[in-house]
């Protein structure tokens, strides 16, 4: 079998960002530290911190007073903030830059007197999040129909964010239809949205036109593995989306030739690695890596934590 590798793959420098900060927490406060949502969507990555010390909850209300928080990498609302701070929660924002990039889109575009259209998919915590840090109302928009239906005038001023881990094909074409319904429209380039989620995904396309079967290693709920899946399955080869080597499908694998794998933006190396150990126990492994973007981006840590 020949097994090709996609790059880049797992892990961006939101995530690495993400995982450290609760591991420096863990290293300078001791445990337990507590993480408001998982702190990036991937149970392993969950599973390990747990098995340091970090605690995970969804409501502030579920912390010790002057516990140890920490936000999670999707952002969170101007309310939690200010929830945490009536709870005197000392609090780590883990929020990825990237993110928090968006938010500042936002409130720029609100100052301009802009009406704000939000592309992302309902009830994500990163949407989440976003809607609840720029203020005034937003417009949620998951599909071209749904700009369709917008109840705002052609003539109205507005302005678009994007959720971050989006395609960037599916965020192109609804850009189109809100450029096609109103005539005073501002908002970042496509481009500008996220670079790994645009790096992985570019990368997978190239790997989807050599393989027979491609394998997608990340979580059900992250956002942007599921469509890394979907991209193989818009080539018209089988495409898998696996938390780790216990969901490979054998009878599927031992049928193909070249196996395509990749990880999403949330899923750790040594799952990759995993999958190869059980690769290989159906034969001989014959691995190469796709040339891609080489990913050398670094994001400061909270100033409290570089100490």
């Amino acid at each position: 079998m020949k097994v090709i590798l996609a790059q880049p793959r797992g892990f961006c420098a939101g995530v690495i960002r993400a995982i450290e900060i609760v591991e420096r927490a863990l290293n300078k406060y001791g445990p337990p530290v507590y993480v408001r949502h998982e702190i990036v969507h991937n149970g392993h990555v969950v599973e390990s911190l747990k098995a340091k010390g970090a605690r995970f909850v969804e409501r502030l209300d579920e912390i010790p007073h002057g516990a140890r928080t920490i936000f999670s990498a999707h952002g969170v609302a101007r309310s939690v903030e200010d929830e945490a701070a009536a709870l005197g929660l000392p609090v780590l924002d883990a929020t990825c830059p990237l993110v928090s990039k968006v938010h500042s889109q936002g409130e720029r575009y609100v100052q301009q007197g802009r009406s704000i259209v939000l592309i992302g998919h309902a009830g994500h915590p990163e949407v989440e999040a976003t809607i609840g840090r720029i203020p005034g109302p937003i417009h949620l928009v998951q599909s071209e129909a749904d700009v369709e239906n917008l109840d705002l005038a052609p003539d109205t001023s507005i302005a678009y964010v994007s959720q971050t881990t989006l395609s960037v094909d599916e965020t192109r074409s609804i850009i189109a239809a809100l450029k096609r319904r109103f005539t005073d429209i501002a908002g970042p380039e496509t481009k500008d949205i996220c670079y790994a989620t645009q790096n992985r995904q570019s990368a997978v396309r190239e790997l989807s036109k050599l393989v027979d079967v491609l394998l997608v290693v990340g979580a059900k709920n992250s956002s942007n593995s599921t469509r890394l899946r979907e991209i193989g399955a818009e080539a018209k080869i089988p495409a898998f989306l696996i938390a780790d080597q216990s969901e490979l499908d054998y009878e599927v694998l031992s049928k193909a030739k070249i196996v395509g794998l990749t990880a999403g933006a949330s899923a750790p190396e040594i799952l990759v690695e995993g999958v190869l150990d059980a690769l290989r126990s159906l034969g001989p492994v014959e691995l190469t890596t796709l040339p891609g973007v080489a990913e050398d981006i670094e994001f400061k840590l909270p100033a409290e934590l570089n100490e």
